[in-house]
Parts: C-alpha cells; structure tokens; sequence
C-alpha cells in the first residue's frame, strides 16, 4: 500500500505516518512547516519530507489513499490534484476506522479524562499480553508511538476526540470510529468556536450513542449529571448500558490506595477525577475478559500520561507538577486533585489562555470557581495569540472579573511571570502548572529544577 500524508507534520498525523510505515505501507508526506517533535521523529524514520511546502507533483495514480490533515486547507493544491485523479481520500479518523473496521474498538470519549481513561486501558491491556491497535493523545511510558496497527490484532483503543474532523468533513472524530465499546467521562462544554452554545456540544454525544454498533456498550459517569442525561434519552435498546463512579479509595500520608474488597492497592496517581478514570478503563477491561486480578495487578504500575498530573521536580518542601488542562472541568479537577493530596501544603496554580475556548471573552466566566482549591492564582496569555486566532482583544481585568477572584494575577508577559514565580518562598509550597501551550516558550522543567533546587530566592 502506497499512502501519502497531506499535513504530516502534526502531532496526530505524524505518529499515524510513522504506524503505518511500521505496518510495512509506503508513506511519503508534506507539509509547509514542521515543528519538534515532529520533526525528529520524522526524521528519525526516514519520512521528514525533503522540500517545505506542497507539491502536487507528488500526488500520482500510483497512490492507494491520501489522509488529510487537520492544518491543512481545502484549497491544498495537492488534495485538489488527488480529488482530479479520484484517489481515495481519508480524514485522521476515517483513516483510523479503516485500518480497525474488522475489530472491537473501544472508544473514549468526554470533556475531561479521554487520555487518561485511554492510556490505563492501553496500560493494562499490555500487562495482560492482549494485543491491541491504539491511538492516545499523548505519550505514554512503554509506547514509542501514539498510534499503532498490526494485522493480528483482536482490538483496538483509541480516544474519542469531539473536535473537527478534517478541513473538508466538520463532524467530529469520534462520531467516525463506531465503537463496540464507548465510554463518556462527562460533558462540560469546550470548543467554543466549533459548538457555540452548551446544547449544540452536548448533541454531539447523543450522536456518539447513535453511533455504538448494535450490541454495543455504553459505559458512561454516573455522577456526572449531563452525562445521566443524555443517556436517560438515549434510544438505544441494542445495546447495554454499565454506569461507574468513582472508584472506593483511601489516602493516607500523601499515598493514594484503592479499596478492593479486602485489599488496599498502592497505585501511583491520585485525585478523584483520577480514580473515576480507573472506574471506566475497569469496566472497558472487564467488558473485554480482563479480570479484576489482572486489572489490579496492572494498574498499580500506572505512572500517568505525559503532561497529565506530571511530577517535574520535588524536593521534602515542593512538588512541581505540570498538566494539560484547559477546559473548565479540567482545570477544577486538576487543582482539587493537587489540594486534596497535599491538604498542608500552600497551592500555587499557574494556568495559561492558550485555546479558541479559553481566549474567547464569553467563554471566560466558565472559569469561576475553577480555582477555588488554590491558595494563589496566577493566569497568563500572549495578546499575540489572540490575534493570531482573530479573537476580540481581552485585558487583565475581564479575566479577573470573569473568573471571580479579586487576587487573581494575571501576565501578559511569560518573563515577568516567571520572574514572580521565582520570588515565592517555595517552603510548604506545591505548583500546578496547566496549559496546553509554551507559556511563551517558557523551558517549564528548567524553571521547575530551579524552584526545587532553590527553594528559598532572596
């Protein structure tokens, strides 16, 4: 099979490129910029294109299939010059439902947790020696890749994003991959400039359940309300229907057990979104002949994706922790979760506008309360990148208005931050960094060995 990658350069795109050359494919690609890592990892694998930009030259009829990118646009002269030769055409998703149409698929999906529901599921599969086709949002330890097929594979995991599925296809992916087995983490709105209202991203899930293949499983929260809703409405009598909740735990001297029966499992995350998350990679196991010894066995190993809940640096006095969050619930979570597992500690939370969502000045006052758990409050964003995604200009005080705390400190400047940040007496202090971004290019475990490493600045 002869495939060419329109867009290979990004961070979902690049891995599927790099999965299918690894399947024995053919891949060639293009792209007219090319970021880190991406572009070592291309490299690496001898797919990193030789010229910046498009080339519809390289589009011939020796071609079994193009899959096009996210970044690129619909006006791409090499997806016209596919489209003039009748080349079979696939989004990211659709290419993913192809390679895995003739297996069970379990798909994650919700506003919060997919990565992590995901990558336990991946986790755990693997200590089991199931074989299994996956694709995550992140990278997790064990896995050189993000994205994997094979021949010989009974399953396949993939997390379910809500988000747009190509330039020229506006559904969301995760309505693209007909799970066998789905799960809903909960539903709080995000991708504001996609659904502009809550009703319009909620609708997108009760088409998810649409979307389960007859004598399916849904396996949803039963403690998240517009979650119970949705599937309080759903027409579905073909398939069944398993609710979790958060999973029976115990924390005790900074540790976090699960409560099995008559066993107490250490295991290395905490928080309660996290332990919702075993709930539903339990129940997605389980759905699929795991046992619950082989779940537990598993999952007390389970160290976390990157960039959810990571530990950057610690020392006896401060933990440094850096996380993806970005929507609402995320963020409410995140910061809970760090509270709760440091009670006596001082929480610092250093939360960066990065998303159309999050810079969008009606979407800001779904923020309030998110930060109530945090001791001290500190907010960035670029002006750049607003105008870059052609927002309405926000300032300083609409975000400390919006999200309802008066000694919120909010930066435009990453320096200045960084520079205040260095200030604190880290003593008894623990910070959550969050972002989906750089903070302005900011070398976030730089700053985090230094805090550690020092932990007094006069």
């Amino acid at each position: 099979m002869r495939v060419h990658f329109i867009a290979i350069g990004g961070s979902a795109m690049h891995n599927l490129a790099i999965a299918m050359k690894l399947k024995g494919y053919r891949v060639t690609g293009s792209d007219d910029e090319i970021f880190e890592p991406s572009l070592s990892r291309l490299k690496k694998h001898g797919l990193l294109p030789s010229y910046k930009g498009w080339n519809p030259e390289m589009i011939t009829s020796e071609l079994d299939a193009i899959v096009l990118g996210m970044h690129a646009r619909a006006d791409n002269p090499e997806l016209q010059r596919a489209k003039e030769l009748g080349i079979k055409i696939y989004s990211y998703p659709e290419y993913l439902y192809e390679q895995s149409k003739n297996k069970t698929r379990i798909v994650v999906g919700g506003s919060h947790g997919k990565t992590t529901i995901t990558s336990m599921i991946m986790h755990v599969l693997r200590h089991a020696d199931f074989k299994f086709d996956y694709m995550v949002g992140a990278q997790l330890k064990g896995f050189d890749t993000m994205v994997a097929f094979s021949d010989d594979s009974e399953f396949a995991v993939f997390e379910g994003d809500e988000y747009l599925t190509s330039p020229i296809d506006p559904r969301p992916k995760f309505h693209l991959y007909r799970p066998n087995i789905a799960i809903i983490s909960g539903i709080s709105w995000d991708h504001i400039n996609v659904f502009p209202t809550f009703q319009i991203y909620k609708d997108q899930f009760t088409r998810f359940i649409n979307l389960i293949e007859p004598e399916g499983t849904l396996i949803y929260s039963a403690d998240d309300a517009e979650v119970c809703s949705v599937v309080e409405t759903a027409n579905r009598n073909d398939i069944s229907f398993i609710p979790y909740k958060t999973h029976p735990y115990k924390t005790n001297d900074g540790k976090c057990k699960l409560i099995a029966e008559d066993q107490l499992i250490d295991i290395r995350v905490f928080g309660e979104h996290n332990l919702k998350n075993i709930a539903a990679a339990k129940a997605a196991c389980n759905a699929i002949g795991v046992s619950d010894n082989e779940f537990y066995s598993a999952i007390k190993s389970f160290e976390g994706a990157a960039k959810r809940l990571q530990l950057l640096a610690r020392n006896d006095f401060t933990s440094v922790y850096l996380d993806f969050a970005h929507s609402p619930s995320k963020v409410k979570a995140t910061v809970d979760a760090v509270k709760s597992q440091y009670p006596n500690r001082q929480l610092v939370t250093c939360f960066e506008l990065h998303t159309f969502s999050s810079l969008n000045k009606k979407f800001l006052s779904e923020y309030k309360g998110a930060f109530d758990s945090a001791d001290f409050a500190y907010v960035y964003f670029n002006p750049h990148t607003i105008e870059h995604k052609k927002l309405e200009s926000i300032e300083p005080n609409d975000i400390i208005k919006r999200f309802g705390r008066s000694d919120l400190k909010v930066f435009t400047s990453a320096e200045q931050l960084v520079n205040d940040i260095e200030q604190i007496d880290w003593r008894n202090k623990n910070l959550l960094i969050m972002t989906s971004g750089n903070f302005g290019g900011t070398d976030l475990q730089l700053l985090a060995d230094k805090l550690v490493g020092n932990r007094v600045v006069k």
